[in-house]
Protein backbone atom coordinates (compact mmCIF):
# COMPACT_ATOMS: atom_id res chain seq x y z
CA UNK A 1 0.00 0.00 0.00
CA UNK A 2 1.32 3.43 -0.91
CA UNK A 3 0.09 7.00 -0.52
CA UNK A 4 0.93 10.08 -2.56
CA UNK A 5 -0.26 13.67 -2.33
CA UNK A 6 -0.27 15.72 -5.53
CA UNK A 7 -0.80 19.40 -6.22
CA UNK A 8 -1.54 20.17 -9.87
CA UNK A 9 -0.86 23.66 -11.23
CA UNK A 10 -2.18 25.16 -14.45
CA UNK A 11 -5.66 25.40 -15.94
CA UNK A 12 -7.05 22.60 -13.81
CA UNK A 13 -10.28 23.96 -12.36
CA UNK A 14 -13.51 23.99 -14.32
CA UNK A 15 -12.37 21.19 -16.65
CA UNK A 16 -13.69 18.14 -14.70
CA UNK A 17 -10.22 17.39 -13.33
CA UNK A 18 -11.47 16.16 -9.95
CA UNK A 19 -14.22 14.01 -11.44
CA UNK A 20 -11.76 12.49 -13.91
CA UNK A 21 -9.50 11.56 -10.99
CA UNK A 22 -12.46 10.12 -9.08
CA UNK A 23 -13.61 7.94 -11.99
CA UNK A 24 -10.10 6.57 -12.60
CA UNK A 25 -9.47 6.03 -8.88
CA UNK A 26 -12.72 4.10 -8.41
CA UNK A 27 -11.96 1.95 -11.46
CA UNK A 28 -8.48 1.17 -10.07
CA UNK A 29 -9.65 0.58 -6.46
CA UNK A 30 -7.62 3.56 -5.23
CA UNK A 31 -8.87 5.44 -2.18
CA UNK A 32 -8.42 9.13 -1.44
CA UNK A 33 -9.84 12.51 -2.31
CA UNK A 34 -9.49 15.51 -4.62
CA UNK A 35 -10.31 19.17 -4.06
CA UNK A 36 -9.98 22.58 -5.66
CA UNK A 37 -7.75 24.96 -3.73
CA UNK A 38 -8.27 28.71 -3.50
CA UNK A 39 -4.98 29.33 -5.35
CA UNK A 40 -6.36 27.66 -8.50
CA UNK A 41 -4.64 24.29 -8.04
CA UNK A 42 -6.15 20.85 -7.60
CA UNK A 43 -4.88 18.85 -4.63
CA UNK A 44 -5.40 15.10 -4.38
CA UNK A 45 -4.39 12.16 -2.21
CA UNK A 46 -4.20 8.61 -3.56
CA UNK A 47 -3.86 5.43 -1.49
CA UNK A 48 -3.64 1.98 -3.00
CA UNK A 49 -1.45 -0.50 -4.78
CA UNK A 50 1.73 1.18 -6.03
CA UNK A 51 1.07 0.59 -9.74
CA UNK A 52 -2.48 1.99 -9.49
CA UNK A 53 -1.33 5.07 -7.56
CA UNK A 54 1.46 5.61 -10.10
CA UNK A 55 -1.10 5.53 -12.91
CA UNK A 56 -3.16 8.24 -11.21
CA UNK A 57 -0.09 10.40 -10.67
CA UNK A 58 0.69 10.00 -14.38
CA UNK A 59 -2.89 11.05 -15.18
CA UNK A 60 -2.33 14.21 -13.12
CA UNK A 61 0.52 15.18 -15.45
CA UNK A 62 -1.78 15.32 -18.48
CA UNK A 63 -5.25 15.87 -17.00
CA UNK A 64 -8.55 15.59 -18.84
CA UNK A 65 -9.35 17.19 -22.19
CA UNK A 66 -9.43 20.96 -21.72
CA UNK A 67 -6.88 21.02 -18.90
CA UNK A 68 -3.43 22.57 -19.17
CA UNK A 69 -1.03 21.12 -16.62
CA UNK A 70 1.97 23.34 -15.97
CA UNK A 71 3.47 21.56 -12.99
CA UNK A 72 2.73 18.67 -10.61
CA UNK A 73 4.13 18.45 -7.10
CA UNK A 74 4.23 14.90 -5.73
CA UNK A 75 4.96 13.88 -2.14
CA UNK A 76 5.06 10.41 -0.59
CA UNK A 77 3.14 10.07 2.67
CA UNK A 78 2.34 7.29 5.12
CA UNK A 79 -0.91 5.48 4.26
CA UNK A 80 -3.85 6.21 6.58
CA UNK A 81 -6.14 3.38 5.46
CA UNK A 82 -8.60 5.55 3.53
CA UNK A 83 -11.67 3.88 2.05
CA UNK A 84 -13.35 5.08 -1.13
CA UNK A 85 -12.59 8.18 -3.20
CA UNK A 86 -14.43 11.44 -2.81
CA UNK A 87 -14.42 14.95 -4.15
CA UNK A 88 -14.11 17.57 -1.44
Amino acid sequence: MTRRRVVVHGRVQGVFFRDTLRRHAVAASVAGWARNSSDGTVEAVFEGEPHAVDALVTLCHRGPCGARVDRVEVADESPEGLVGFRIR
